[in-house]
């Protein structure tokens, strides 16, 4: 036989078990000290540096361009 839950129960719950992810995602994002954001904007700009130095020419990049 089907177990017997109660919804409003059980949505509360479902509610809570939300708002803990929520709120665990934001400590991860938010709960950093000043020096782990800048380390953390540093290897990003790094990495974005090291992908851009990886391009092509703009001459040579496109090769349906015929000119």
């Amino acid at each position: 036989m089907a177990d017997i839950i109660n919804l409003r129960q059980a949505r509360k719950q479902k509610a809570r078990t939300e708002k803990e992810a929520v709120a665990a995602a934001n400590r991860a994002a938010f709960g950093r000290t000043k020096a782990e954001k800048q380390l953390t904007q540093a290897r990003k700009t790094q990495a974005e540096r090291r992908l851009d130095g990886h391009q092509r020419d703009p001459e040579t990049a496109d090769p349906t361009d015929s000119t």
